[in-house]
C-alpha cells in the first residue's frame, strides 16, 4: 500500500494568449470543475445541487426533478454572434484595457471569462428531452447488462455545469466564473454538446452523423478556426462519447472522468494533464449530509464493503482476484450489484454500514463508486493503477474533512 504522489494541472491556451491569463484562465477553471464535486460531498453545508440548474428553487440532487425544471423554464438566447472579424475586435478591446485599464496587465484577479456556444436545439435541448422522455424503459441495457439512463446520470456533470452557466446571473452558484454575451471578450469557449446522451440514447449510425455534424458546426465557428481549438472545452465525460470524431477535437480542452493512460479508451496524444480536466462523476446513492453522518457513525459495523459488478474488463479484473482473496474473510462484505432502485438502496445502505469502501478499478481506471463512498461518509480504498483523480493539485485525498470525520483515502499499487 503506497500514498500516490498529486501531480499539479495546467491547461493550455492560444500562441497569442499571454502567460499571465493562461494561468488564471487554468486555475479558474478547475475551480469550476471542483466546486460541483464539493457541492455533493458531506462537507457541503447545502447538499443542493440543484442550485446549480437554477431553473429549479427546489432543493434536490436528482438529475431527473432538475431536468424538469430547467426544460420547462424559458432560456432567451443573449449571446451575440462572431463579429465580422474577430481578430480585429479582440485587438481593440485589447488595446483598450491596455490604455485605458490602470490595473492592466493584471486581468489574474479577475472571473474566468467564458463564451457558452448557443448551439443548434439538437444539440442540446432535443437530446435532454429525449433523455426525460425515455428515461422509464428500464429495458434499454448496455452490452454488459448496465442500465443506459443510470449511465448517463452518473456522467451527467455536462449538464449540471451548462444549466450554471446559462442560468441569469443572480441564481448563479459559479461566481467566480463570468458569462460573457461576445465572443471577442471571451478566455475560453464552452462547447455545450451531450455527447454521452447522443452516443446512448441514438442509433448508432444516427449517433455519428450527429457527431460530424456537431464537429462540422464548432469547426466552421471563426474562435475555433483562430485557435485550432485550443481555447474550446468539450464535454466527453463518458469513454465512448465523441469518439468517431475526437481526432479532429484533440487540442481542445476535454473534461473527462480519468486521463486512462493505457490507451485503452483514449489513443495516445489524445488526453494529457496540461490541456484536459477531470471532473467526478455524479454518485449513484443519495447525500449522506452532516447530519446523515453522525446518525450512522455508531452503527457502522462492517470493516469492508463492496456491491457492484464483480466482472469487468481491463484494470477491472483485479475485482475478480479481491473476490478469491477477501471472500469469507470477518467483517468484509462483498456482493455482486444489481440494476434499479433496490440495487441502490442496497449499496446506499451497506456503504452507510462500513467503516471502509472497495473502490477498485472499473473497465476504465476511475470508477464512481469512489464518489458513492465520499458521500456516504465511507472511507474508499482505492484499487487502481493508471489512475489520476479530480482535482489531484486542488485536493489531497490522501486527509479529507468530510461532516466533521476524517477521510484518509488509500491507494494500493
Amino acid at each position: 500500500m503506497a500514498g500516490k504522489q498529486f501531480a499539479s494541472l495546467a491547461h493550455a491556451r492560444p500562441a497569442s494568449a499571454s502567460s499571465r491569463r493562461l494561468l488564471a484562465a487554468a486555475g479558474v477553471l478547475i475551480l469550476l470543475s471542483a466546486a460541483y464535486f464539493l457541492l455533493l460531498s458531506p462537507s457541503s453545508p447545502r447538499p443542493t445541487a440543484a442550485v446549480l440548474a437554477s431553473p429549479s428553487s427546489s432543493t434536490t440532487t436528482s438529475f431527473l426533478a432538475s431536468l424538469e425544471s430547467f426544460l420547462a423554464a424559458p432560456h432567451p438566447s443573449d449571446s451575440a454572434p462572431a463579429p465580422g472579424d474577430l481578430d480585429a475586435a479582440i485587438r481593440a478591446q485589447e488595446e483598450a484595457r491596455l490604455y485605458g485599464d490602470p490595473a492592466w496587465p493584471a486581468p489574474a484577479a479577475g472571473p474566468l471569462r467564458v463564451y457558452v456556444y448557443e448551439m443548434p436545439s439538437k444539440f442540446t435541448y432535443d437530446l435532454l428531452r429525449l433523455f426525460r422522455d425515455s428515461y422509464r424503459e428500464t429495458d434499454n441495457l448496455t452490452s454488459n447488462g448496465s442500465p443506459v439512463h443510470r449511465l448517463i446520470e452518473q456522467h451527467s456533470i455536462d449538464y449540471w455545469l451548462w444549466a450554471d452557466l446559462i442560468a441569469p446571473e443572480s441564481r448563479r452558484l459559479l461566481k467566480n466564473v463570468l458569462r460573457v454575451q461576445r465572443q471577442e471578450a471571451a478566455d475560453i469557449f464552452y462547447v455545450p454538446f451531450f455527447t454521452t446522451i447522443s452516443y446512448f440514447l441514438l442509433e448508432k449510425q444516427e449517433c455519428k452523423a450527429l457527431y460530424r455534424e456537431a464537429l462540422k458546426w464548432v469547426t466552421n465557428q471563426p474562435a475555433w478556426q483562430r485557435s485550432e481549438g485550443r481555447d474550446h472545452v468539450i464535454p466527453v465525460h463518458h469513454p465512448w462519447s465523441f469518439k468517431s470524431v475526437r481526432s479532429f477535437v484533440k487540442k481542445a480542452i476535454w473534461l473527462l472522468p480519468d486521463m486512462d493512460s493505457t490507451g485503452n479508451w483514449y489513443k495516445p496524444g489524445q488526453v494529457y494533464l496540461e490541456k484536459d480536466v477531470i471532473l467526478p462523476y455524479v454518485p449513484n446513492v443519495d447525500l449522506c449530509d452532516s447530519k446523515c453522518v453522525s446518525e450512522t457513525q455508531s452503527k457502522r459495523s462492517i470493516l469492508l464493503f463492496f456491491r457492484g459488478r464483480l466482472k469487468r474488463n481491463a484494470g477491472g479484473k483485479i475485482r475478480s482476484k479481491l473476490v478469491e482473496e477477501l471472500k469469507g474473510a470477518e467483517g468484509i462484505v462483498i456482493e455482486e450489484g444489481s440494476a434499479g432502485a433496490q440495487g441502490k438502496t442496497a449499496a446506499q445502505d451497506g456503504m452507510r454500514k462500513s467503516l471502509f469502501c472497495l473502490s477498485p478499478a472499473g473497465d476504465t481506471p476511475s470508477s464512481a463508486r469512489l464518489f458513492d463512498a465520499i458521500v456516504s461518509g465511507c472511507i474508499p480504498v482505492i484499487i487502481s493503477d493508471e489512475l489520476e483523480l479530480p482535482f489531484e493539485g486542488i485536493l489531497d485525498y490522501r486527509e479529507w474533512d468530510i461532516g466533521g470525520r476524517w477521510i484518509a483515502v488509500s491507494i494500493v499499487m
